[in-house]
């Protein structure tokens, strides 16, 4: 039994729901209108596949906007491209939602738009797929909860590369606290998998509690997916200090001084490349775990 309605009523429920939240993310500054126009297509394609991944999608995106408020005042003396509520536009909702709705696409196409539990007796395919989710979103939501609260931490953070001290705003710079962060924001993915699955999809009892063993691969994605991603933001993409501004940018110019990173790729570049790779990851661990 499908327990999440037919695939059109989902899809309604999907365009008026999209709709309604992104008139409130655009009025509260969130995302900017171009958003609007890959957000609501993508709400619309997680919840075709099915609630839990909409609620993902959700999750990430009301924590993910409700990190980036915390401490604007700060944040606003230490980010050259500051935007009051963090506004985001097309490319980087693109980025951190594009990889996710081909998977659900992909998943809506294999099951008809029926939940399935993560088992590879199964469907291996199904669960890769599912898995693939998973790890999109724990990688998104680590990243962003940790540069969000670990710019705000109080201890200097240091380049993956070298572990040597940087200054705040540095690709590539960790604290301890922005790792915890991205573990915790990992972990909230996987407890509204487990939450949201328990009330939309029936599994056999012996694959319905090994279901709670995503808890723990998220919260280590959510981790994994911020550690690439400051391993490339200390290598592919430019950090220097501007002298006059007075802050670490991302662009050279004749009153930069380098810090680290070649200007190869520019930040929603990262995000794809280490989404990417975590999705890819948790998809495999999940063909072995369950």
């Amino acid at each position: 039994m499908d327990h999440g309605g037919g695939v059109w009523i989902r899809g309604a429920v999907a365009v008026a729901a999209g709709g309604a939240i992104a008139a409130r993310a655009v009025r509260r500054k969130s995302v900017d209108y171009t958003a609007v126009f890959v957000g609501v297509p993508a709400m619309v394609a997680h919840t075709v596949a099915g609630y839990r991944f909409a609620g993902l999608l959700l999750v990430f995106f009301s924590t993910a906007s409700r990190v980036t408020r915390v401490g604007e005042a700060r944040k606003r003396a230490l980010d050259p491209e500051f935007k009051e509520g963090g506004q985001r536009n097309w490319k980087q909702v693109l980025s951190n939602s594009g990889i996710a709705t081909v998977l659900a696409v992909l998943i809506t196409l294999i099951t008809g738009g029926k939940d399935r539990c993560l088992d590879s007796k199964e469907s291996g395919l199904v669960t890769a797929l599912i898995g693939g989710v998973i790890g999109h979103y724990s990688c998104c939501n680590g990243d962003t909860w940790s540069s969000e609260l670990g710019i705000l931490s109080k201890s200097e953070p240091r380049i993956i590369t070298t572990f040597k001290r940087v200054r705040k705003g540095t690709n590539g710079g960790v604290t301890i606290d922005g790792l915890l962060a991205a573990a915790a924001a990992g972990c909230s993915i996987g407890l509204a998998f487990v939450l949201i699955g328990f009330l939309t999809t029936q599994c056999a009892s012996d694959v319905f509690w090994r279901q709670l063993l995503i808890i723990p691969l998220a919260t280590a994605a959510g981790l994994c997916g911020s550690l690439i991603d400051s391993l490339l933001g200390a290598t592919v993409q430019y950090s220097g200090y501007c002298s006059v501004r007075k802050k670490v940018v991302g662009v050279d110019g004749p009153t930069v001084r380098r810090i680290s990173g070649m200007n190869i790729l520019d930040n929603n570049g990262v995000n794809v490349v280490s989404v990417f790779f975590t999705t890819l990851l948790t998809a495999f661990a999940c063909t072995f775990i369950f």
